[in-house]
């Protein structure tokens, strides 16, 4: 701050501002000048829930259309020490006395965020290159699922949709919600596989989220009288993040995103998760960098005898998928064959 008169130092000193007290403190004898002062500048403050979103705004929290409140009502938190016990336990009563219709979407609107910051957890032994020598690494790997905020309000919109026909007690609530991403993710053009969101599912099993997925659709198909659209799978949507889980260079990725493309052009009846582990399988086998089949299967979550069977269909085919810049027709010839 400037200079202000101070009646100790009988003249004109700098002076500090403290604006947790409010008070104007002399800088060279201390002595408080004014206190309790009003402070009229902006007032910032962090409304997030969740500590990666904290940037501070003023105009409060944002609203949640899907909740009767928009989100905005007052919750009353546990306290944390001794003093304010009995105050803050009394009103939590009082609280919960009231009936609160959006108790149970808001838990479970948190659920859904939680599993779509989980990270998966795969296990992958592979060779890296470092110095110019090689040695043999077996490590958990860890990588985030990145379901940005758009999927995760579409699940919220699922969720809330099936959760408004009352229909859905006695279901495993986990499962229930594992689909409503998987859904989402679908929808909105970024699919994961079950396996993904099975890892993040609270410990509901594949077939569990399976059962729900198919009694969501059924749900929403009755409520809009129409199939309900869940967005078309292309193999090409997993091969960037299976690539990345297995630790590939970029050259590498390039030729499977290639490869992947030009399977497309062929009426290879295998699901596209399949034809892209097969593609990984390849694109290995032909670089210096050979990845093991048990790691490509933990890596992509297909089975070994799966990517066989699609590798074994692509095989007649390899001439036309795999880039002529990454393989010669002689290193095609070097492949097993199936």
């Amino acid at each position: 701050m400037g200079d202000v008169y101070c009646s100790d130092c009988k003249r004109q000193t700098e002076v500090v501002f403290d604006h947790s007290a409010g008070d104007t403190v002399c800088s060279e004898c201390g002595l408080v000048l004014e206190s309790h002062s009003i402070d009229e500048t902006s007032e910032w403050r962090t409304f997030a829930n969740e500590s990666g979103d904290n940037d501070p705004v003023r105009v409060g929290g944002p609203t949640n259309p899907l909740l009767a409140d928009g989100g905005l009502s007052t919750v009353i938190a546990k306290p944390n020490g001794a003093s304010g016990e009995f105050l803050s336990s009394s009103l939590g009563r009082w609280q919960n006395r009231g009936s609160n219709p959006d108790r149970g979407l808001i838990v479970a609107f948190k659920t859904i965020a939680t599993m779509s910051d989980r990270y998966l957890i795969f296990i992958v032994g592979f060779l890296e290159f470092a110095f110019g020598w090689y040695y043999g690494v077996c490590l958990d790997g860890q990588t985030l699922l990145g379901l940005v905020a758009t999927i995760k309000d579409r699940a919220n919109e699922i969720y809330k949709k099936v959760e408004d026909q009352k229909s859905s007690r006695g279901r495993n609530q986990d499962a229930l919600l594992a689909a409503c991403l998987y859904i989402a993710c679908r929808q909105e053009d970024k699919p994961r596989t079950v396996k993904e969101i099975c890892s993040v599912a609270n410990g509901a099993t594949k077939k569990e989220i399976g059962r729900a997925k198919e009694y969501i659709v059924k749900q929403l198909g009755l409520e809009t009288g129409q199939s309900v659209e869940m967005g078309t799978i292309h193999a090409g949507d997993f091969m960037r993040r299976f690539c990345s889980n297995l630790g590939m260079n970029n050259q590498a990725v390039k030729a499977a995103q290639e490869s992947v493309q030009k399977s497309e052009e062929f009426d290879i009846r295998r699901s596209p998760i399949s034809i892209a582990a097969a593609v990984i399988y390849i694109i290995t086998q032909l670089s210096d960098d050979k990845k093991p089949l048990r790691d490509i299967s933990l890596a992509t979550g297909v089975a070994e005898g799966t990517i066989r069977n699609s590798y074994k269909d692509l095989y007649p085919h390899l001439a036309k998928i795999i880039p002529s810049w990454y393989a010669k027709e002689e290193d095609l010839k070097n492949l097993c064959s199936p």
